[in-house]
């Protein structure tokens, strides 16, 4: 691997990238991941967000070892990859870009098969250590059944049974509730976060808003290649512009108010009138104003910015709210 490892003074966190960068082809004028400066704190559940080209699964891909940088360093539970793969990969588990599995063979067949692969793994109690990852996932009455006749859902539920086939520190799953209908999802959710509570650091890729702002502690954002923010979800959150929400039944008197204050009012319903406080006058001011125009007030709500709007503020791009 190109370039140096990141410092072993960042141990205490999960993963560590230092100028990763990945480019396809000597004459590739642009890089699929360009200068990423990552860095995962242990024990957070952490989302990897971005529009599809953004970056996301080379990422992911080259964090374990299946593709390789063309520079930069890489330190994955306070090992530098690749070198230190053979130790690492074990205490890791992964789902990347949709599992693969034997048709012919049972779910619990092809789990015995993964298993069997992990060096560390004991023969004597991978029966035990099957059954326990296919009841995680809700995969236990069909632990007998071809793997061929499984539905999308029921194969990305073995995918996760797979990935937590032992003990791991760090689970990174691309899409986990890919094909999952909406119980599915829920239940993946809370298993994500009873994989957190007992100390697992989860890494997780997703195109779905709401499932990141529901179950994950900390963001980043790629858009070409290129981190754009990272933090805490709060903080995120918070680096955008509140937005302010005026519940009268005067709409229209409302909207030209807000107008004059420098505002860009929208009406969200009939009696209802949004508008974001960017660089506008602070809330006791609008209300003043509504108030000295004889605007009819039955209420104001100020929110902080959603995930999705500051989405949209960092790429440009509109992105999935829900499945």
């Amino acid at each position: 691997m190109s370039g140096h490892p990141p410092d072993s003074s960042d141990d205490d966190d999960v993963i560590v990238t230092r100028g990763l960068t990945k480019r396809f082809g000597r004459s590739s004028s642009r890089a699929a991941v360009d200068g990423l400066d990552l860095t995962v704190p242990r024990g957070a559940v952490f989302g990897f967000l971005g529009p599809n080209g953004s970056g996301k699964t080379t990422t992911i891909r080259m964090l374990l070892g299946l593709a390789s940088p063309t520079a930069g360093g890489i330190r994955l539970l306070g090992g530098d990859m690749p070198r230190a793969g053979a130790t690492v990969l074990p205490r890791v588990g992964a789902l990347v870009e949709g599992p693969a599995f034997a048709p012919f063979l049972s779910g619990a067949a092809n789990l015995a098969r993964f298993d069997a692969a992990d060096p560390l793994s004991s023969r004597a109690t991978r029966a035990a250590r099957v059954s326990r990852a296919l009841d995680r996932v809700g995969l236990g009455a069909a632990a007998n059944k071809g793997a061929g006749a499984y539905s999308l859902g029921m194969k990305q539920r073995l995918g996760l049974a797979s990935a937590l086939l032992g003990p791991r520190e760090l689970l990174i799953l691309d899409e986990p509730t890919n094909g999952l209908d909406p119980q599915g999802t829920r239940e993946v959710r809370s298993l994500i976060r009873s994989l957190a509570d007992e100390g697992t650091t989860v890494f997780l890729s997703s195109h779905l808003l709401s499932e990141v702002e529901q179950v994950c502690t900390h963001v980043a954002v790629m858009r070409s290649g290129r981190l754009v923010a990272s933090g805490t979800l709060e903080a995120l959150r918070a680096e955008s512009a509140p937005r302010i929400r005026v519940h009268t039944p005067d709409a229209e008197a409302a909207t030209s108010t807000l107008r004059r204050l420098g505002l860009s009012p929208e009406r969200s319903s009939a009696e209802e009138v949004d508008a974001v406080l960017s660089g506008g006058p602070p809330v006791e001011a609008v209300t003043a104003a509504l108030v000295h125009d004889d605007v009819r007030v039955r209420g104001i709500t100020v929110t902080g910015a959603s995930l999705e709007e500051r989405f949209v503020e960092l790429t440009g791009e509109g992105f999935d709210v829900d499945g």
